[in-house]
């Protein structure tokens, strides 16, 4: 089985490159330039591959992890290629109105007997089993809530690019089975995570998607640890946030980022993402707390384990959430990973 890469010289894309090296496997490494792409093919003993996303290459390709965002610019034209070969898809992210757009496409996939993963990284593995967990221990919950708090955690280039092109459309929730976008830190709460509590902040994670796919449940709030004087400080600018998603604002600000790269392997092999969820419906209520590796360095043990996992299993054609088809236990499987 062959699996290629796309995005493979970015800083997600290449640490997963070289894990799987490291385990032996021999992936097609692509993206878009062939001046960066190469060198990293060459390091590795790989095979490369250089195509824009209007004309992929899967010629004897069976699943793309596609790990170049921002994904709601690039993610459609994999899917369209992948379903028009036959070859299954798996990516890296975090945003909403991909996965929506993901599981909108089921029947298609279904048609073409090709499997469609959205979601194989820290976006949104840890959160989306949790939430399958607590489902499973409550399933008549009509609300849920999903926390994370990452300490002095960095961002990669191509992470805050993809922060930057939603950064106008505000934040989001889960209300009555529906996406409805709010204020950022619409809403905050104190979270008792298993490193103590802190106060946190809605944000647009993934989950406001998946989780209701993954579990049926219509009401979804996601947090994030966060200071009371961050938290004060997103609502004072909330205002002005529109204005930079004006277009030419957004290019500004992403091209400011461009030097950026992300946390080091030192950084990585010692952060930890702390998680919580509850679920409840009127007279009761769950919780669980996680501890998964930093966010980077989880994405890569991940999203190669799905890869591994979905070449390996008997073909299941359509849109999945990460739990639906690899079930809420995936995420134990994950080196590093403790239900606490």
């Amino acid at each position: 089985m062959t699996f290629l890469i796309y995005g493979a010289n970015g800083y997600t894309g290449e640490l997963i490159a070289r894990e799987a090296v490291q385990r032996g496997l021999r992936p097609i490494v692509a993206g878009r330039n062939a001046d960066k792409i190469e060198p990293l093919a060459r390091e590795l003993g790989l095979k490369a591959r250089a195509f824009p996303l209007t004309a992929p290459q899967l010629d004897g390709v069976d699943a793309v992890l596609h790990c170049a965002g921002p994904f709601v610019h690039t993610s459609a034209p994999i899917v369209r290629a992948c379903l028009a070969a036959g070859v299954h898809y798996l990516d890296i992210t975090g945003e909403i109105a991909v996965f929506e757009s993901i599981m909108a496409m089921n029947d298609a996939a279904v048609q073409r007997g090709v499997t469609l993963i959205p979601g194989v990284g820290f976006d949104v593995v840890p959160t989306d089993c949790l939430a399958a967990m607590l489902a499973a221990r409550l399933p008549s919950a009509t609300e849920l809530e999903l926390a994370f708090f990452s300490p002095k955690a960095e961002l990669s280039r191509g992470t805050l690019k993809t922060m930057i092109e939603s950064i106008g459309e505000g934040g989001a929730i889960r209300r009555d089975g529906k996406i409805v976008r709010v204020p950022p830190a619409y809403a905050t709460r104190e979270i008792p995570f298993s490193c103590g509590p802190r106060m946190a902040m809605t944000i647009p994670w993934g989950d406001v998607s998946t989780a209701f796919h993954s579990t049926g449940i219509p009401n979804i709030r996601v947090y994030t640890g966060a200071s009371p004087k961050s938290i004060a400080r997103m609502r004072r600018i909330r205002s002005f946030l529109p204005l930079l998603g004006i277009k030419p604002v957004k290019r500004l600000l992403q091209a400011f980022v461009n030097g950026r790269s992300g946390p080091s392997e030192t950084k990585r092999a010692a952060g930890r993402t702390y998680l919580w969820g509850r679920a409840a419906n009127a007279t009761n209520e769950v919780t669980m707390t996680m501890t998964t590796p930093e966010g980077y360095a989880f994405t890569v043990l991940s999203a190669l384990a799905a890869v591994e996992r979905l070449l390996a299993s008997p073909r299941r054609p359509g849109s999945f959430t990460p739990s639906r088809f690899f079930g809420a236990e995936f995420v134990t499987t994950i080196e590093g990973v403790e239900l606490t």
